[in-house]
């Protein structure tokens, strides 16, 4: 068991294998088009393996996740999910994408043994989409999308970062896509996590603003929680077509059920998503210490874990690295 010292137990591992990434949304824009760190400075398969058995094996984490940066930059991902697949325990595998890649490696990554994909989508809009993930290529977002559905992923999460100005205007449209696809859509509140740090709070869009505008397609019931610590707030359309997802970290902070942690590329531990510190396992391992050594370090800078992030606190500072370079 491996728990803080709020008695949540940790059950859900993100892991950012890559700093690099295809896009440059500007809410999340890595520091350059290459990432910020050379090959070596990032974590190895055999490195993010060792930790995944650590984490798996050892304190009985059920879920893992890969991001990036957009993880199918790196190269042979298949095999890694391959191998973490394999571990004794594990539950559920899962990757959020940006799915420009997903056309040729759909079918791959499901015959590998991941579970789920997650992808991110903040408009419909040719243009607009263009605007903001400085990529002219909607059209093969839509295709990876269509590609990992056939190839038995569906139904596929799709998240949206809403923000108010850019693509609010958008929700009943991706509220129609949830409807007609059968994909669940995910609307992410804007949180403080830019490398431009454009963020202030009137740009956010409320949960129940989210909600609000949805309702002009039909009513709303609200759908019970997998399990306890799950981030979103469900909801499905009373005649049963469409599933929405809404993640309100700004304004319903869900940190007292908190049970992840995550591990950047470059092999940092971080315990909470807007926490100015970090814990270098990497350096750790590379030292030569011990798999209870790792053990140790991981335990005690879990046990240290915030009580929540303090977004809405007038002592709130950014963190020092944007979202792509954390990991999502």
């Amino acid at each position: 068991m491996l728990a803080d010292q709020y008695g949540r137990q940790v059950k859900d591992l993100r892991i950012s294998v890559t700093d690099r990434c295809n896009y440059r949304c500007f809410y999340c824009k890595p520091v350059d088009a290459f990432g910020q760190h050379y090959r070596s400075g990032i974590m190895s398969y055999e490195e993010i393996i060792r930790l995944s058995q650590i984490f798996v094996v050892e304190f009985g984490v059920e879920k893992i996740r890969l991001t990036g940066g957009e993880p199918l930059l790196r190269r042979e991902i298949d095999l890694l999910v391959t191998e973490i697949a394999q571990i004794p325990g594990l539950q559920d595998l899962a990757m959020t994408t940006n799915a420009h890649l997903l056309p040729s490696k759909a079918h791959k990554l499901k015959e590998a043994g991941l579970d789920r994909l997650t992808i991110s989508l903040d408009s419909l809009r040719p243009e607009r989409f263009a605007e903001i993930t400085r990529s002219d290529s909607l059209d093969r977002v839509l295709e990876g999308i269509d590609t990992a559905a056939k190839a038995g992923f569906a139904p596929l999460k799709i998240n949206v970062v809403v923000i108010r100005g850019v693509n609010d205007d958008e929700i009943v449209a991706f509220g129609k896509f949830a409807r007609e696809t059968g994909h669940i859509v995910r609307f992410i509140e804007f949180m403080p996590l830019d490398e431009d740090k454009q963020w202030n709070r009137e740009r956010v869009v409320s949960q129940a603003e989210i909600i609000e505008a949805l309702e002009e397609l039909g009513p709303l019931k609200s759908v019970e929680r997998s399990y306890s610590s799950e981030t979103a707030n469900k909801y499905r359309y009373a005649d049963g077509k469409g599933e929405i997802g809404i993640i309100a970290s700004v304004t319903a902070s869900f940190c007292g059920q908190c049970s992840r942690v995550r591990l950047t590329a470059d092999g940092k531990l971080r315990t909470c998503l807007f926490s100015d510190n970090e814990h270098d396992v990497l350096s750790l391992m590379r030292q030569g210490a011990s798999d209870e050594e790792v053990m140790n370090f991981i335990r005690e800078a879990v046990f240290r874990k915030e009580s929540g992030h303090r977004i809405n606190m007038p002592d709130y500072v950014y963190p020092d690295r944007s979202m792509s370079l954390i990991g999502g």
